[in-house]
């Protein structure tokens, strides 16, 4: 287990020294009780090139007795604008939760303790950016995020409640280590079960799920803010999720 400190002069953040092509990764994270407003922990891969490629959990503070509230975002290719928002349906500064993305070449899944919450679909072939080729490194943080993360940054940090800690434990990575050949990380084999067709969906009881979710606990969608997007959504959004 390990804890992260944010305090008003530095926050934290630890990254892998792997990198990684597909797979999945599992952390169990215990957020900030207390008042939370205007501090991000976050659970995310990234990649180090200019048109990086990241996927995010960002786990958005707020007052005590108000709801965390959990983004996710994609970046491919450099692009991003793809954040959803949703209400957990626990209070997870009481205990630990698993929080996992599963990462192949069909599809990725952020799910909270096994239940999918975000899809992004590879829909390479119609000409939306998938995370396919640059190689992501496991990252963790807690930072101040005053500025937007709570109620759009109308409430800020109240330091004289610091030290803010967030807990971490138990993480497990199941993925290709990045040695240099996409082949490899992309092949569909019994290392890579990941990559297998079995996992090209969600099964039955994950896509029952999925719409509880959707219905249930949804704040923001970027697929439904036509007018951030000048009327003219990105493509994804009119393409199948599974």
């Amino acid at each position: 287990m390990f804890f992260w400190l944010l305090l008003a002069f530095a926050g934290a953040a630890v990254v892998s020294k792997d990198k990684f092509l597909f797979g999945q990764m599992d952390m169990q994270i215990k957020l900030i009780q207390g008042d939370s407003a205007g501090t991000v922990v976050a659970f995310y891969l990234a990649s180090d090139q200019q048109n990086r490629d990241e996927l995010d959990f960002e786990f958005l503070g707020n007052l005590e007795g108000q709801p965390y509230i959990l983004q996710t975002n994609v970046f491919a290719d450099g692009y991003d604008n793809r954040e959803e928002r949703i209400n957990l349906w626990f209070d997870p500064t009481k205990d630990f939760h698993t929080y996992s993305i599963l990462w192949n070449i069909y599809q990725i899944v952020f799910m909270v303790d096994w239940v999918p919450v975000r899809l992004y679909r590879n829909h390479k072939d119609k000409g939306v950016a998938f995370p396919i080729q640059q190689p992501m490194s496991i990252e963790a943080s807690i930072w101040n995020g005053e500025n937007w993360a709570t109620e759009g940054g109308k409430i800020k940090i109240d330091w004289t409640k610091a030290p803010f800690i967030a807990s971490f434990n138990n993480h497990k990575i199941d993925a290709c280590v990045w040695k240099g050949d996409v082949k490899n990380c992309s092949a569909a084999s019994s290392t890579n079960w990941w990559n297998q067709e079995s996992f090209s969906s969600l099964t039955w009881n994950q896509r029952r799920l999925f719409k509880w979710v959707r219905k249930n606990q949804l704040v923001y969608d970027y697929c439904q803010d036509s007018k951030r997007f000048n009327g003219t959504l990105p493509k994804e959004c009119s393409l199948p999720k599974y």
